[in-house]
Order: structure tokens, then C-alpha cells, then sequence
């Protein structure tokens, strides 16, 4: 149906005369003449401005060069009447534009802020002008404005006001000089809004609004630099967070404008998940609610489709409080315009593709309608007329019959508020109640618990319940389960942020099941470190295993940009706690093998221990400065230097360097050269163990190092050398088989590396090898026996037992590999000095390992508990690919027994008989 066909079916009469007398005043015909017809009919107040910019209009139309010559070469003289000459053009234009069809709403809007921006900047430039002129200010002002809002994201209606921020950069300035300069740059402010804002006989250019500076109500219109940094770094809100989505600079000083902008990131986009955001979010709708008197079925006469519910802000706040829930860790979610703001968090499954088509095509509509409203008579309005009347206006600017304009915009609104109403405030769960609310006993304590201090927080976990009992319901064991999650909420220091998180994505709710009731150890672990969930949603959390360099290099560059060495070692904390996590969880949902966990927990530990140690020593440089012409490295030692660890392992290491021991550090507290490596080492233990607000990063054994404990912390490369070759036990050899250097210049850690290998081939006795092997395993047996059924490590025929003969073999056969199960198996293959079932220790080896990963990850380090838990054990033996006949019990005794044998086998041998083999 075309625009003059909509009114002639309508029964409201229009002025269709007027309309046509606007089009034979042009003279035009066809298409044209429609279109002028049409606005003419609908909207009295376009009719006159056609009229008025007839000549300008008609020649832009017709050489199809809209805006290009809107505003004269040089309007300095005459700048207020031709800006406002030059914004009844471009309103005259858009209008036909976007009424005919011509232009989609992107391409009016963006039309629209284009000549914005051309307005603003010469308003300011006219303004700083004579003060320029006189002396008063340089020609670098340092003045800059942004734009915020619709103008800042390039989406400006038909009849909107523009809201600017001006600031002025007093970075280099004293407290004087930018006193100073504020007091003229305020009166250039006003000066250019007046030029935008006041209504002369030719008009008005941009109703302007500055109210989004900070805190308004005392600061100046033109605020420093500084002064707003401080200001949202210490007291900015939430809605302001949002608001800076959409921020760019539109005039003035660029280069200090963008140096703002970027010093505005971390107050903008938090670097984890802010789901807070949407608690904040949802009270500021109820509060323009409560303004916007909301209430009710949505009736569409009298609507405002901005700011009622169902509309335009809506559809904002929905995109929004979703791009500052995460765009802190994905930039690619941090777009200033809705649409492309829509297609980003779909294209990340942060909201369904059904979701974003809706949104879209609404916030389309809405925004034509919007339009439609204000062509009326230029007023910035948002609400749907009442009368029949004014309702055919509007439908007639839109093409459609009023009654064909009711039905659509109250669809739209309606579809809207149904999706963004289950976001801000999803109605209570109507799930039936589940047997598992007879257990008193235990949900009683709920309501005293941390997570449940806020009301908020409380209502949010009420709606989730059913759900959440529902699915422990499902477990082998029902009760065990619900112990389990209410060891979980008892460990939640508040609920707000993961409640919210669970409630805006369901998916969670039933990972968290999963995980309680397969592996409550891992449940504990989550509830004491929820923010650990950040990592889920992150977009990467079931990506392919970067590597220990990808990692190394992500942790550096999070490093990079702490403020202060303390936010750094907490960073830290939480990354690695993300990593775990995902390892865990990996591991739980079958997505990897035990063994390849035990690998990626090694690699961790590897990057976390790289990038932290740069870390430490750049600090540690602050004060102390280098040793000239020196060199240190880690060298990696036990499960560490061995490539597998769990997620409980400490880590085993010493510290090498390199350096003129006579030497003293350039810093401004110079310290000897043993001193300077010692207290290096010191700190970078404290930055591995410290507990901080988020714990440690792992437990550090140096026990490892010459001397031991009596030993210094960090020794020369020369003084380790001395040592292993004339001081150091047996053991000491064996521990040395696993050694692997892991930071440091590539040649000193080849230099560290020879030097393993050459004392490991000097050590290389059998007869010394087995005496050691037998007065080690008599020490461990005396000193660290098998303290309960689960404890796989210790005891005969354990997994410490089988390490140290499969050390004894690498130590006399010149294995250079790390890996117990290597080791073994190059054993099997060469000439070992006894003839043993390597093969055997192999086997029982690998499955003893991947039994107790899984057991720390399901049970944590209790390993006198005499079974796992029902889901437990059916997620282990899934994991582990064994069917229910299987007695794990029966399994571990038989693997331990005839380890036993063959050991016993080994270190049974006479030396005699151990050579002539």
C-alpha cells in the first residue's frame, strides 16, 4: 500500500489539499509528488519547512547529492542563522528520505549525526574564537567534546536533543593555570550551546543537553580532565558505565579526547563479569517507570515508545546491562550502536538468535515510529497521540492504516517486554516442589547464609530453587547431593553476583548440578571461588589448550597493565583459578584424558610461573636494580619437571643464576650478589604462596635445592655443580632425573641443562643407584607411610615407589626423559642392570595416576573417606571407561600388589647379581 493510499483508506480526513498543494508548489509529479502529498496530509508543521528550503531540497533530490552542500563554504559571519538554515534542510530531506523509503533508519540517523557533529564543532570553533584572537587562549586549547547517547553511537532521531560532555585537558597544567583555563572555557561552552540550542526567528539547531558531565548539579559545563577521571574512578555509577558505551569525541581536541576515552576503559568495561549490572540496571527501569506513571496492561494511544515499557529504552538497557555484563573480557562485545550491539552478543550465544531478530526488528519499528511522532510538529516527544486523529498522523508518515499501526506497535512493545521482563526481573519459578524439600535438616540453614544477605539475592535464589532441586532429584543419590550443593552455598561469600549469573543463563544451572553431584570437592572448591564462573561465559572456556606459551603470554599481558604490584599477584590468582576450573571441568565432561589434564595442570604451572617471575623481578628491580652481566633460571624439579601434575601439587624447584658472586646490584639499594638472588627468590615464593583476598597460587618445595633447608634459597651455577658432585645423597641424583629448566635465556638454560645431563652421566652407578634406592624407599616407608586406602601416592607399590625405581633406572641407563612412564619404558627397552616387568610398572603407573587426578578432582585430598560418592563413581568410571562390574577397590589392591613384587624384585637384587645382569 503506498503512503497516499494509507490516507486515502483512513477515515481520518486529512489536509490532503495542503499536501497537494506542496507538491504543484514544487512541481513535482510521480513518486515525488506522492511522497509531498503524503507529508503534506500528515504533518503541517513539514509541509511549511518544504516550503521554506523548496529551492535547496528540490535541487538536492534531484542531483541525488543529499548533505553534501547543506552548509555554505564560509558561514563564519552568519554562523546561527545558516546552522539553523542548514538543520531545516537536512530535517526537510530525512524526512522525505526516510518517509519514501529512500533511506533505512541507519542511514537517516547516521545522516542526522553526521551534521551533528559538523554543528558542534563549528559552534565551538566559532565560540573559542575571539578568545583565541585576543589572547586569551592558545590556539591548542586542550578543549574537547564528547558526544554521548544517541549522538555518540551515530543514532540521532528525527527531533532529538544532543548530549555533550565537555571537558579540557589539564594534564601538563598547575592548579592556576587550570583554574584559569576552565573559567574561559566555560564561557566558550556557553557560548557555543547557545548557538545550538537557543530558538531565534530562524530556529534552533540541537536542543543541547549537558547534564551527563559528572556529578552536574556543582561542577562547571566544562570540567577537567583530571577532576572527571577522579570523580568516576571513585564515585561513577552504574548507568554512567552504560552511558560511556556509546561515548566518542565529536569536536575539539581529539588526541586528548581519545586519551580520556581509554582512561575510561577499566571504569567501563570490568575486567570480570558484572552481573551486579543487572540489579543496578532493573532499578533505574523502575524508577523511569514510576516517572513515566507504567503501569498495566501496554495500551498503545498515550504510549511513550521510548521510555515505556516494551520500548526503545528497553531494548537499550537490555543491550547495555548484557555489553557491561561481559564486555570487560571480550572487546568484541563493546559496539555504541544496538543493532551491531545485538549481532556481537549473539554471535557469542550470550542471547539467542530469536532474541536478536525480535529486538531488532522492534527497535526498527520503534525507532520509524519515534520519528513518525516527532514529524508531527517537531516536538521532542516519544508518546503516542490519543486521539483518533493524531494516531492517523502518525500511521500515515509509517504507511499503514491506523488500525494496521495499532496492531504492529503493540506487538512490538508487547514482544519486547516479554523478553527484557524475564531478564531484569524473571518471574518466580512455578516447577512443582520435589522430595527433596523434606530434607529440613538441612535447607534450613539457607536463609542465614551469606549468599542470602540481600533480598535481591534471596529472590533470585527462590526463583532458581525448583530447578535446581529438581535436578538433584535426578541424582544416584538424592540426599548426597543436596549435602553436597549446601556445602556449596555455605562456601558462597554473597549470592547477588551468582544468582544473577545463574538466572541469565540457565545453562549454568545445570554445569553446577553436574558438578555437585559428580564431583562435590570441585562444588566446594566453586562455591569458595565463584568468580571462577566468569570464565565459563567467557566465549574461550571450551576453545582447544593454548599451550604453555599462549598462556605465559596471556598472563604477561594481564600483568602488564595492573595498577600496583599487590592488583597484579591478585590477577594472578584469579586467572590461574580460572585455568584450574576449566581444566577440572574439561576433565569431568570427558571433553579431555586424564592423562592430557595432569599435563595442562603442569603447563599452567609452567606459564604462571614464567610470567609471575618476570613479574616479581621487574619489581624487585624497582628498588634493587640488576646484577650486571648475570643470568638466572628455575629449574623445574619432581611432578613439575616431570610434566604431570594434579591440581593439588605443589611446586618442586631451584633457583639458579649466574653472575660474579664479588658483584653488587645498580639499584638505589645495592645488595651483594647472594644477596640479590637469595631475596629474589624469596619474593617470588611470597608472590607464589602469599594468601591474599583470593588465596594462593600454588604451595613452592624447595627442599629440593643443595643442602636442603639448610641450604640458601637460590644457588650459583658453579655452586650447584660443587654440590652434585661431591656433596649431594643418591636421592638427590634420583630427583635430578625429573629436573627441567623452564625460564631464563635460552643459552643459560642450555648451559643449566648440560649441566644436568653431565653430572646425571657421572652418577650413573648401579651399585650407588640401588643402595640409595633401598635406604630411600626404607625412609619414606618409616617416615611417610600410607596414611588411608585412597592414598595413592605412598605405601608399597604406590606411586612414589614405582617414581623412585623408575629414577633408579633413568639415573643408570642415561634417560634423559622425565615422565615416570617414559622412563619405564625406556628401561623395557634398553639394558636395564635387573631384569624386572617394567612394562607392568608402566601400566600400573599410568592408571594409578589418572585414578587419583580424578580422585583429588571428585574427593579433594581426603583419602581416608572408604568410597566416593554415587555420582562420583559413576562419573569416574565413564571417565575412566570401565563398566559397573568393576571393583576399584579390588582393582587398586591387585595394581599395588604386583608393583610391589616387581620392586621388591628390583631392590631384592644382591649388587652382584645386579651387575652381572
Amino acid at each position: 500500500m503506498t503512503l497516499i493510499e494509507s490516507i486515502q483508506r483512513s477515515p481520518i480526513a486529512f489536509e490532503t489539499a495542503r499536501g497537494q498543494a506542496l507538491a504543484a508548489d514544487w512541481g513535482a509529479s510521480g513518486a515525488l509528488a506522492e511522497v509531498l502529498t503524503g507529508i503534506g496530509g500528515c504533518s503541517p508543521y513539514l509541509c511549511d519547512l518544504l516550503r521554506q528550503e523548496q529551492d535547496w531540497l528540490a535541487e538536492a533530490v534531484t542531483l541525488a547529492v543529499p548533505l553534501q552542500n547543506v552548509l555554505p563554504a564560509d558561514i563564519t559571519s552568519h554562523i546561527g542563522p545558516e546552522l539553523r538554515r542548514a538543520k531545516r534542510r537536512v530535517a526537510g530531506f530525512l524526512a522525505m528520505a526516510e518517509v519514501s523509503g529512500a533511506y533505512s533508519l541507519a542511514q537517516s540517523t547516521e545522516a542526522l549525526t553526521e551534521f551533528a557533529d559538523q554543528a558542534v564543532a563549528l559552534a565551538f570553533e566559532a565560540a573559542l574564537a575571539p578568545y583565541q584572537a585576543s589572547g586569551k587562549l592558545p590556539e591548542e586549547t586542550g578543549l574537547f567534546v564528547i558526544a554521548m547517547g544517541k549522538m555518540g553511537a551515530g543514532e540521532l532521531n528525527y527531533s532529538s536533543d544532543i548530549d555533550l560532555v565537555v571537558m579540557f585537558d589539564d594534564r601538563e597544567m598547575d592548579h592556576f593555570e587550570a583554574a584559569t583555563r576552565r573559567q574561559v572555557l566555560v564561557r566558550v561552552t556557553r557560548a557555543a550551546t547557545k548557538l545550538l540550542n537557543d530558538i531565534t526567528e530562524h530556529g534552533y539547531v540541537f536542543r543541547t543537553d549537558l547534564r551527563l558531565r559528572p556529578d552536574p548539579s556543582v561542577t562547571p559545563i566544562c570540567v577537567a580532565m583530571s577532576s572527571a577521571l577522579d570523580y568516576y574512578e571513585s564515585l561513577g555509577r552504574t548507568w554512567e558505565r552504560a552511558a560511556f558505551i556509546k561515548a566518542r569525541v565529536c569536536a575539539g581536541d581529539r588526541k586528548a579526547g581519545a586519551a580520556f576515552l581509554d582512561q575510561m576503559v577499566p571504569f567501563v568495561w570490568r575486567r570480570y563479569l558484572d552481573f551486579a549490572a543487572i540489579e543496578e540496571a532493573h532499578a533505574l527501569r523502575l524508577k523511569i517507570r514510576t516517572k513515566t506513571g507504567a503501569r498495566g496492561a501496554i495500551s498503545v494511544p498515550g504510549h511513550d515508545v521510548k521510555l515505556g515499557r516494551g520500548g526503545i529504552r528497553e531494548i537499550e538497557f537490555f543491550t547495555q546491562t548484557r555489553q557491561l555484563i561481559s564486555g570487560g573480557r571480550d572487546a568484541d562485545l563493546r559496539s555504541c550502536q544496538t543493532v551491531a550491539a545485538l549481532d556481537q552478543l549473539a554471535a557469542k550465544d550470550w542471547i539467542s538468535e530469536a532474541i536478536r531478530n525480535q529486538l531488532q526488528r522492534s527497535y526498527r519499528v520503534l525507532r520509524h515510529t519515534e520519528h513518525a511522532i516527532q514529524m508531527i510538529r517537531d516536538a521532542q516527544t516519544q508518546s503516542v497521540p490519543t486521539s483518533d486523529e493524531g494516531i492517523g498522523r502518525v500511521a500515515g508518515l509509517l504507511g499503514l492504516s491506523a488500525s494496521e499501526f495499532l496492531t504492529q506497535t503493540g506487538a512490538h512493545l508487547n514482544a519486547v517486554h516479554a523478553i527484557t521482563e524475564s531478564f531484569f526481573a524473571p518471574a518466580p519459578a512455578t516447577a512443582p516442589e520435589v522430595a527433596l524439600e523434606d530434607h529440613h535438616e538441612i535447607t534450613q540453614h539457607w536463609p542465614s547464609y551469606a549468599a542470602m544477605r540481600s533480598e535481591r539475592a534471596t529472590a533470585l535464589f527462590d526463583m532458581l530453587r525448583p530447578e535446581i532441586l529438581a535436578r538433584l532429584q535426578k541424582a544416584p543419590d538424592p540426599k548426597e547431593a543436596l549435602i553436597h550443593f549446601d556445602n556449596f552455598l555455605r562456601g558462597l561469600p554473597a549470592g547477588i553476583q551468582v544468582f544473577s549469573l545463574f538466572a541469565a543463563n540457565p545453562k549454568l544451572v545445570e554445569l553446577l548440578t553436574d558438578i555437585v553431584v559428580s564431583a562435590p570437592a570441585l562444588a566446594q572448591y566453586l562455591g569458595r571461588n565463584s568468580g571462577v564462573l566468569d570464565a565459563v561465559l567467557s566465549g574461550e572456556f571450551f576453545a582447544p589448550w593454548p599451550g604453555t606459551e599462549a598462556l605465559a603470554a596471556q598472563l604477561t599481558e594481564k600483568l602488564a597493565v595492573a595498577t600496583d604490584y599487590e592488583s597484579g599477584l591478585d590477577l594472578a590468582r584469579i586467572w590461574t583459578k580460572e585455568w584450574h576450573f576449566r581444566i577440572g571441568v574439561h576433565l569431568l565432561e570427558g571433553l579431555i584424558a586424564p592423562r592430557d589434564a595432569a599435563s595442562h595442570h603442569a603447563q599452567l604451572a609452567e606459564a604462571v610461573l614464567t610470567a609471575v617471575f618476570d613479574f616479581v623481578h621487574q619489581n624487585f628491580a624497582l628498588k634493587y636494580g640488576h646484577i650486571p652481566d648475570s643470568d638466572c633460571a628455575i629449574l623445574a624439579m619432581g611432578s613439575l619437571g616431570a610434566g604431570q601434575l594434579n591440581s593439588q601439587s605443589d611446586l618442586d624447584m631451584i633457583l639458579i643464576f649466574e653472575a660474579d658472586v664479588n658483584a653488587q646490584s645498580d639499584g638505589a639499594k645495592p645488595l651483594s650478589c647472594r644477596q640479590y638472588f637469595s631475596r629474589l627468590t624469596q619474593a617470588l615464593i611470597t608472590a607464589l604462596t602469599a594468601p591474599t583476598a583470593h588465596g594462593r597460587l600454588y604451595e613452592v618445595d624447595m627442599r629440593l635445592r643443595p643442602s636442603g633447608r639448610a641450604g640458601p634459597v637460590a644457588t650459583s651455577l658453579a655452586g650447584f655443580e660443587s654440590y652434585q658432585r661431591a656433596e649431594a645423597w643418591t636421592w638427590e641424583h634420583l630427583a635430578l632425573t625429573r629436573g627441567r629448566v623452564i625460564t631464563g635465556s635460552a643459552v643459560f638454560r642450555e648451559a643449566v641443562e648440560r649441566l644436568r645431563k653431565k653430572i646425571l652421566d657421572e652418577k650413573a652407578d648401579w651399585a650407588s643407584i640401588l643402595k640409595g634406592l633401598r635406604d630411600m624407599r626404607a625412609r619414606l616407608a618409616e617416615g611417610k607411610p600410607q596414611s588411608g586406602f585412597w592414598d595413592l601416592k605412598r605405601g608399597s607399590g604406590g606411586l612414589q615407589d614405582i617414581e623412585l625405581v623408575a629414577q633408579g633406572m633413568a639415573l643408570m641407563q642415561s634417560c634423559r626423559e622425565g615422565a615416570t612412564a617414559a622412563q619405564l619404558h625406556f628401561a623395557q627397552r634398553g639394558r636395564a642392570p635387573v631384569a624386572a616387568d617394567f612394562a607392568c610398572l608402566a601400566r600400573s603407573h599410568d592408571w594409578l595416576s589418572e585414578l587419583r587426578l580424578l580422585h583429588h578432582l571428585i574427593c579433594g585430598t581426603d583419602v581416608q573417606s572408604e568410597a566416593f560418592a554415587e555420582g562420583g563413581l559413576a562419573r569416574l568410571r565413564r571417565i575412566m571407561k570401565m563398566g559397573p562390574e568393576v571393583d576399584f577397590k579390588q582393582m587398586i589392591t591387585e595394581h599395588r600388589g604386583q608393583c610391589a613384587e616387581v620392586i621388591d624384585q628390583i631392590l631384592g637384587q644382591s649388587e652382584g647379581q645386579g651387575n652381572e645382569s
